[in-house]
């Protein structure tokens, strides 16, 4: 059987950019010819992907199946913690619904998930030339160090050897590499192969001296110093830290999207955050909807019911009346179509306390939350557009009523969505839809009154991903990355 070789990509810190380097490290695999696949024993995100295989993992792992030209598995990400309202996190194992639990609840919990993540990694393992996997925040957090599946915990067991990813961009980085190695213990000190500076801006000559010193006090070698790459911004964001990035895009078509709490699948707007015509505005909590939005967006949701009380205790729900006064569009997006509705009901606690609440009331739809969870693949046709939309579709419950009968979407055999009997108000299911390109042009020129052209965003984020790849290939040294892996 053919065991893949196999290199770990461990950060300094949560941000540094281990996702993108490890989807840029695969894309430069696939190009030489071998055999790639990612992997990540433990995750925790809100921002997911469904699967080939009909399961969810995090939506990093999704842009490195990419990179890697493979369909996307539960295999890649057999760990996925998914935060949601009352400090507790749903805990998807292999794709499937494993447990709730809190935070220390999870931490007693570890032990008995190291099976699932052994036989995700084993398999993976038998069908590729090399597997590079991502590891989870930091291995310096040595307080989470016991029953370790994330970071040095995972590399010791499998002997996976792990370069350090050290964020330049934010400071510090000499002292965080440094630091790292004084907090690790001597056997994980032996998995680490070296490091890798990242995001560097200007002259990179200039930090000559300080690659030295970290040799010198680490005894680990540079693979390199890898430069700020702005074709980086093209690939969408998993941590919701990606939010805070300025708009890449100042245009005349202002559409505003709430923060919620527990923000989920907030890569579904990167198409429009994009797009030329498209000014798009996350709207922090305390701060109003802002009165020239064309368009307000009410995102999923981890948590339904805690944000749509968070949305009212923001006044996010007066803003979004006085929108609508104004002649106003808003559509909602799995949970945002479900806040839209008459009432949410979760009689069986599956997303918090067992509760039923009145919803915003501008769709007339009722919805129950269930303990069946959709995850899955689709595709079809916007009704008004007639332009075809394809996405996934991740959530708990189901949603009818009178509005359905006007549904938003045309899915392969059946409908999804409901739009008010004005047509101002729409909601729906589907992940994904912006990024089909005819429609999210046909959907702007009906928003706007004028035609915009259809931009080619699935292209743009193949084109970064050769980009990121030929960055990684000039500026790191892959062959010694090579060699590393075993």
């Amino acid at each position: 059987m053919k065991q893949a070789r196999s290199l770990m990509f461990q950060g300094t810190g949560s941000d540094v950019g281990k996702s993108v380097l490890c989807a840029g490290v695969i894309r430069a695999l696939v190009r030489r010819g071998h055999r790639v696949l990612p992997f990540k024993p433990q995750n925790m995100s809100n921002n997911a992907a469904v699967t080939a295989d009909g399961g969810e993992i995090g939506r990093a792992q999704a842009l490195q199946a990419r990179a890697a030209n493979v369909p996307t598995s539960v295999h890649m990400n057999p760990v996925l913690l998914k935060p949601q309202g009352d400090r507790t996190s749903q805990i998807v194992v292999q794709g499937k619904i494993y447990a709730q639990s809190d935070a220390r609840g999870y931490l007693a919990k570890k032990a008995e998930l190291w099976p699932f993540v052994a036989e995700s990694f084993g398999k993976l393992k038998a069908d590729a030339d090399f597997v590079i996997v991502e590891g989870a925040g930091s291995p310096a957090e040595i307080n989470l160090r016991a029953n370790d599946i994330a970071n040095m915990g995972f590399a010791t067991r499998a002997a996976v050897p792990v370069v350090l990813v050290g964020d330049i961009d934010r400071g510090g980085v000499i002292a965080s590499l440094v630091g790292t190695a004084a907090l690790l213990e001597p056997e994980e000190l032996a998995m680490v192969a070296g490091y890798v500076i990242n995001k560097f801006r200007g002259d990179a000559s200039l930090f000559d001296d300080g690659l030295k010193i970290i040799t010198q006090r680490t005894g680990w070698q540079s693979f390199g110093v890898l430069p700020h790459l702005p074709e980086v911004a093209r690939l969408p964001a998993e941590d919701a830290l990606g939010l805070d990035k300025p708009n890449s895009s100042s245009g005349e078509i202002v559409i505003a999207i709430p923060r919620l709490a527990h923000i989920a699948n907030f890569d579904d707007f990167d198409p429009l955050r994009q797009d030329a015509s498209v000014r798009l505005v996350f709207v922090n909590p305390g701060q109003p909807l802002p009165a020239e939005a064309a368009l307000v967006i009410l995102p999923g949701s981890k948590a339904t019911i805690a944000d749509l009380k968070f949305f009212r205790a923001q006044g996010w729900d007066v803003d979004l009346a006085a929108h609508l006064r104004r002649g106003g569009r808003v559509l909602g997006i799995c949970g945002g179509y479900q806040m839209l509705g008459r009432s949410i009901s979760d009689p069986n606690g599956i997303e918090g306390p067992a509760e039923a609440v009145e919803g915003l009331g501008l769709l007339a739809v009722d919805t129950v939350l269930t303990k069946a969870k959709t995850l899955t693949q689709v595709q079809g046709f916007e009704r008004f557009t007639g332009e075809l939309v394809q996405g996934y579709e991740m959530h708990v419950g189901s949603t009818a009523g009178a509005d359905a009968a006007r549904p938003f979407l045309r899915l392969q055999s059946r409908h999804d969505g409901a739009v008010s009997a004005d047509g101002r108000v729409a909601g729906c299911y589907l992940h994904g839809l912006f990024s089909a390109d005819a429609f999210r042009a046909a959907f702007l020129s009906n928003l706007s009154g004028r035609d915009i052209a259809a931009g080619s965003y699935e292209a743009g984020v193949d084109n970064a991903l050769d980009a990121l790849a030929d960055g990684i290939e000039r500026y790191l040294d892959m062959e010694a990355l090579i060699k590393a892996a075993r």
